[in-house]
Formats: C-alpha cells, sequence, structure tokens
C-alpha cells in the first residue's frame, strides 16, 4: 500500500542522510527531492497517488529534515546537494533511476541529469526549470559570493541556539515564509521539519542553508544541457506559481529569455504542462499532478536517447 512509508539512513562522513521510501523494493526506482527548506514529507500526499509499481525514496538534503548538518565551519555548496543524491544511489545500488525534483529539488535533479546522463532515465521537474538562473550581470554575481561567506561567518559569530516555539507559532511563521502552503500543507512538512523539546518546537534545518553557494548557467549553456537529455523530461509550472510568465519579476529577463528558447528550440523535445495552483501544487493539490506525473511514468515512447 504506497500510504505505508519506512524510513531509511545512509551513513556519510559526517553523519547520515535520512529518506522515506514508498512501494516494493523490486520497484522500478524513483528518486524524490525537495525544495529549498522543506524536506521528504513534501511528497507525502502525491506518491501514494502514483503508479503503485514504482519503489520512490524521497531523501532530505543534509541540513533539512532528520539528516545530519554539515560539519562546522562548512557552507552549503550547491554541488554538495548533487553529490547527496550520488551518494544515495550509490547506498541503493541504483545504476539507472527516474528523477523528480520541486523547485530546489528540481535545480539538483536537473544538474545531477547533466553531470550523470547514464544514470536518469526519466527527470520530473516540479514548478522547476531543470538550472539555477545565473545572476543578470558581474557586479551580481560577485554580490551574492560575498553575501555567502559574511552570511557563513555571521552565524558562526552568533552562535545562537535554535528558537523554540510553540507548535502553533511553528506552524504560523511556516506560513508566513511560503504564502504558497496551505495550513495543512504546513503542518506536513512541520511533521519532519521540526523535533519537539521541553521548551517547544525547534526547527530541524541547518541555519547555514541560508548560505548556499550557487551554481548557475546562462540561457544557451541550459539549452545545450537540456538538449542533452530531451524526450525523457516532463516539466510542470503552475499557473500561480514561481515560474509562470505572467508572474515574473519584470527584472527578472532570464527566465523570460528561457521561456522564448523554450517554445523556439525546446518544445517539440521537452514536456511542458501548464496547472492550476500555486508553487505547492503537489502537496496542497497533488490530484491536479498526479496523473501528469503516473502517464510520464508509465510511457514507453518517451524516446529516450541514451
Amino acid at each position: 500500500i504506497l500510504g505505508m512509508f519506512s524510513e531509511l539512513k545512509f551513513p556519510v562522513p559526517w553523519g547520515h542522510v535520512a529518506a522515506k521510501a514508498w512501494g516494493p523494493l523490486e520497484g522500478h526506482p524513483v528518486l524524490c527531492l525537495h525544495g529549498w527548506l522543506d524536506n521528504a514529507n513534501t511528497f507525502d500526499k502525491l506518491i501514494p497517488l502514483l503508479p503503485r509499481d514504482c519503489y520512490y525514496v524521497a531523501m532530505d538534503f543534509s541540513g533539512h529534515g532528520l539528516s545530519s548538518h554539515r560539519p562546522a565551519g562548512s557552507p552549503y555548496h550547491f554541488l554538495d546537494y548533487v553529490t547527496d543524491v550520488r551518494r544515495v544511489a550509490a547506498a541503493l545500488q541504483w545504476r539507472r533511476f527516474t528523477l523528480m525534483g520541486h523547485s530546489m529539488g528540481g535545480s539538483v535533479a536537473g544538474m545531477f541529469c547533466f553531470l550523470y546522463p547514464e544514470m536518469v532515465d526519466k527527470l520530473i521537474l516540479l514548478e522547476n526549470l531543470g538550472f539555477l538562473l545565473a545572476p543578470e550581470d558581474a557586479e551580481a554575481w560577485v554580490t551574492s559570493k560575498r553575501m555567502v561567506i559574511d552570511r557563513l561567518l555571521s552565524l558562526e559569530a552568533k552562535q545562537q541556539t535554535p528558537k523554540a516555539r510553540s507548535p502553533k507559532a511553528a506552524l504560523q511563521r511556516l506560513l508566513e515564509a511560503n504564502r504558497h502552503l496551505t495550513a495543512e500543507g504546513g503542518a506536513i512538512l512541520l511533521q519532519r521539519g521540526a523535533t519537539e523539546t521541553p521548551a517547544g518546537l525547534v526547527y530541524n534545518r541547518d541555519m547555514r542553508v541560508h548560505t548556499q553557494s550557487r551554481e548557475s548557467f546562462t540561457v544557451e549553456q541550459c539549452v545545450k544541457l537540456l538538449q542533452k537529455i530531451q524526450d525523457r523530461i516532463l516539466i510542470i509550472v503552475a499557473q500561480d506559481g514561481l515560474l509562470a510568465p505572467h508572474s515574473l519579476e519584470s527584472r527578472n529577463h532570464f527566465v523570460k529569455a528561457f521561456w522564448e528558447v523554450f517554445k523556439s528550440t525546446l518544445k517539440e523535445h521537452i514536456q511542458l504542462v501548464e496547472v492550476p495552483g500555486s508553487h505547492f501544487v503537489h502537496l496542497n493539490e497533488p490530484e491536479v499532478v498526479s496523473g501528469i506525473i503516473s502517464n510520464f511514468l508509465t510511457a514507453q515512447n518517451t524516446r529516450a536517447r541514451l
């Protein structure tokens, strides 16, 4: 029964990577990657609606959910999340599998697919285009890199103990920071995203994840990389999400430029589906996307070029 799941732990040099799994062990492997500051519970409502003959593993990235925080003094580089995926795949002894990622998890999935195309048979991106956006100019790049270092040193200097909140306050804070989340969705994420202490609930996430150092691409690079894995990609964009063209900020020329290239160059080879809903449509209203994802998972005619 896909409503039932088991907890997994994979040893890593600094502790462990936590995950949860649904479905038969011998089923087709699907690795599910959550968004920034979220955790594996983001897939709790969706996976029970997907094909029952797959084995789904939803992992917590380092510093998120029930996974260990990275060692003291370490920032969170984007490629470290990609390495987490490679470690989990090795621990599971998966040589070829499907990747499904939401938001930041989609960027991690895309990067993994670009680096290890032979290991990925299909790529499902929820509210993500498979890459991180390059800053508009060199000064923006410099500013972003300085910010990573300065934030890390600032956090180390403060050495604050995590703040404890009542369950109601912890949920309220989460919903304030995520206007796309429903109260039910927020409560589901909080089950794995916080720990109960005598003083109240404490968020599990490592504050250093705010110092994430990103890997970004130009439009031309994105197109080249996506063309390498075309014919086996499904992108789902929510009409009221973060990527719908009408909701983009006027200064976000990069994504707008990509949409144009997508229409002219990639449209014939990549399935792009717009659905009603918000950035967390897979958690808030999973039935909106479950049929689309199920069809893609079971289709034999994706013309995958290996």
